[in-house]
């Protein structure tokens, strides 16, 4: 799976909650909550669905469930597995 569709879900979550949360602390727009709560709301399903489809343990997928940061999260830790095994895969090498 191409994993660009989990960075653009997981970004656009992240900044909607901002957007959501400098909102609420400040103006509360009625109108800016609905229209960027109905995005953020989607962001966090595709965050979830692009997540499925990744090809790591389901310890890993969990992690797309915490609201708000949970794609970025699980985007960190699939980097750093990802760093594990090439760095792994690269000692057998002679260069």
């Amino acid at each position: 799976m191409d994993i660009r569709s989990l960075v653009v879900a997981s970004v656009t979550e992240t900044c909607s909650l901002a957007v959501l949360l400098v909102n609420l602390a400040t103006v509360h727009n009625p109108a800016v909550s609905g229209a960027v709560g109905l995005l953020h709301g989607m962001a966090y399903l595709g965050t979830i669905a692009a997540a499925t489809l990744l090809s790591v343990p389901t310890r890993v997928k969990a992690l797309s469930l915490v609201p708000g940061i949970g794609g970025l999260l699980l985007l960190r830790r699939t980097r750093d597995r990802t760093s594990l095994t090439d760095t792994a895969a690269g000692q057998g090498q002679d260069d």
